[in-house]
């Protein structure tokens, strides 16, 4: 499924499409929530290389990433996790931005938003990504306790 996702990235191409995103957030066109949406709308329709431009524009959009997680479509959370594949290789240091927010999910009433918070947190893997990981060793979902035994290099008891 991963190979639906496009890679290339057209530097120039990408970033003319950042840049018409971020004039019209700033000139009011569209809201946080509407951009969202188009956010989770291009990574259902493989559209990594555009979402990666829009993340290395304005690294605000890192604070959303938590919001992102929400979406239930599967397409969108397997781009959020190439999303972050990719921007960990393109600049690891920017990527802690979304920390917090994705940190926010772990105690999300959905197992599968901890789950995929969890698994983004593990992509990043910094030591306060992996600290806030740590905290759903004995999650009451399976799923998410072998996530983050997964992810924190645990065997799991039994």
């Amino acid at each position: 499924m991963v190979s639906t996702f496009h890679y290339s990235l057209n530097d120039k191409k990408m970033n003319t499409f950042a840049q018409s995103i971020h004039y019209a957030i700033s000139a009011a066109w569209i809201s946080e929530d509407e951009l969202v949406q188009v956010i989770t709308d291009f990574l259902a329709m493989g559209h990594v290389d555009n979402i990666i431009a829009m993340f290395r524009q304005d690294h605000n959009y890192y604070q959303w990433a938590g919001r992102l997680v929400t979406d239930s479509r599967y397409a969108v959370r397997l781009g959020i996790a190439v999303l972050f594949e990719q921007l960990i290789i393109l600049e690891p240091e920017a990527v802690a931005l979304a920390v917090p927010s994705l940190a926010g999910q772990l105690s999300h009433a959905e197992a599968w938003v901890s789950g995929e918070a969890a698994n983004l947190l593990g992509i990043i893997g910094t030591t306060e990504a992996l600290a806030s990981v740590q905290t759903l060793r004995n999650d009451p979902s399976r799923q998410v306790v072998e996530i983050v035994h997964d992810i924190l290099g645990l065997p799991l008891d039994g």
